[in-house]
């Protein structure tokens, strides 16, 4: 395999995490917001808020990733 083929293989492999793993993350956090609304359905604005934030920022981090991963794989 070539250089280029292999920071290929890399930055598909890295981007594939990446994506993965925020959605877990997500995932995670949504369940966490529908069961904090279920138990105190009161301050499901509050919840709803603070979970399009974290999610937000989560999506930057993942985007963050794959720019790096696309980066890496052009410069090699």
């Amino acid at each position: 395999m070539t250089n280029l083929a292999l920071a290929f293989l890399a930055a598909g492999l890295g981007a594939g995490l990446s994506i993965i793993g925020a959605a877990l993350g997500i995932g995670k956090l949504a369940a966490a917001a529908m069961d904090a609304t279920g138990r105190q359905p009161a301050a499901g604005g509050d919840i709803r808020t603070t979970m399009i934030i974290a999610a937000a920022l989560i999506e930057g981090a993942t985007l963050f990733a794959l720019v790096v991963c696309i980066l890496l794989a052009t410069k090699a």
